[in-house]
């Protein structure tokens, strides 16, 4: 051993009560809560590693550092303490040590190679502990989002199976309702509160029909079919025409030359209802003169429907999770509507995307023929 390595070995030796005092006299408040005397027990045994650490080259100190590193970062994090007050304590540790050097009677030169191995030993074991204590807090966070997932997923389907079995039980009366209703009409055609209560129960029977797809069990009953977009949008706002007039919204439409798809056609039709039963939804509260145009184009293959309307503005934190279930902004909404319709788009291979401004809202689908 050199006699400047045993000399500064000796050195902090002989000091290191003192350094270690100095040290607990700065120590960060809010780390005391951690446990005072456990700090500076570490604190001790970080001292004594430093300097053994003297006596290992780079490659050796760094074996050497982790265990002990990984010890306090365990400690560190099963106390649920702030990882950052420690890099702070343990640096003013390396601040007071490198301060004494000044009381050692050794040319600067002589110094500056074991200055740079305290600066070594000191950034591996912050790099090892704050390593070892993000990969813990990473694996619990990991943890808790499969857990999350794994009951979102149940809850999924078991609203699916309990909304299906809703469904089918609610329908049957549904529809011998409406038979009902076309017999009254038949007879009573002067009588045009039947008329109402028969556009009544097709949306009721449209709202139901947006649980039943969450059971995923009538897309597996029904065949894809070909039908046309052009078709299925006249479709949409014929059935939407009471409420469109109750609202006084004005329709513009602005539709290219029609497009074909291979797919579920009922599905399909849901979708374009839901977004623009929606706009007219938002319309009914929130603007002078509601409109919403619509619009699609056709180029290289890919065709792309806009529906839009000058409601108001949906609010950023809703905006970026509007299409995931549960998520409303409605006040006696369920959150599962534009769910719903993404998923059906993207199972015709397509894409639902939706933009906000203050000036309008649009709902975009996009699809490759």
């Amino acid at each position: 051993m050199s006699t400047v390595k045993q000399k500064v070995i000796n050195f902090f030796n002989s000091n290191k009560e003192e350094i270690i005092k100095g040290w607990i006299n700065q120590l960060s408040p809010a780390d005391l809560k951690f446990s005072r005397n456990l700090i500076i027990e570490n604190g001790n045994q970080v001292f004594d590693m430093f300097i053994q650490g003297l006596h290992f080259s780079s490659p050796e100190l760094d074996h050497f550092i982790q265990t002990e590193a990984y010890r306090v970062a365990k400690q560190r994090f099963e106390s649920e303490t702030n990882i950052g007050e420690f890099v702070y304590n343990l640096n003013l540790g390396r601040s007071e040590a490198l301060k004494h050097l000044d009381g050692l009677e050794c040319e600067w030169g002589e110094l500056q190679l074991f200055v740079n191995q305290i600066n070594y030993f000191f950034d591996k074991f912050t790099y090892y502990t704050v390593l070892h204590y993000t990969h813990m807090k990473d694996q619990i966070i990991k943890e808790k989002e499969e857990y999350i997932d794994s009951h979102h997923e149940d809850r999924l389907s078991l609203l699916g199976k309990m909304t299906s079995s809703f469904v089918h039980e609610f329908r049957n009366p549904l529809t011998s309702i409406n038979g009902f209703i076309q017999l009254l009409k038949a007879e009573n055609p002067d009588l045009s509160y039947l008329d109402i209560i028969s556009s009544e129960l097709d949306q009721l029977n449209f709202r139901i029909s947006q649980f039943l797809l969450l059971s995923k069990k009538s897309a597996v009953s029904m065949e894809k079919t070909v039908f046309s977009m052009n078709e299925l949008i006249e479709e949409a706002l014929t059935f939407l025409y009471p409420r469109i007039l109750e609202v006084n919204v004005t329709i513009d439409k602005q539709l290219d030359k029609d497009v074909e798809i291979q797919g579920w056609k009922e599905e399909f039709r849901q979708v374009i209802i839901n977004i623009i039963f929606n706009a007219i939804d938002v319309l009914s509260m929130s603007s002078d003169k509601p409109r919403i145009w619509i619009e699609s184009t056709l180029q290289e293959d890919v065709f792309t429907l806009s529906i839009s309307n000058n409601g108001e503005k949906i609010p950023d934190d809703i905006l970026n999770s509007i299409f995931e279930p549960f998520v409303t902004s409605k006040k006696h909404g369920t959150g599962l509507g534009l769910f719903i319709c993404k998923e059906i788009v993207e199972k015709h291979d397509g894409k639902l995307v939706c933009l906000s401004t203050d000036e309008y809202t649009s709902f975009v689908i996009t699809l490759h023929e």
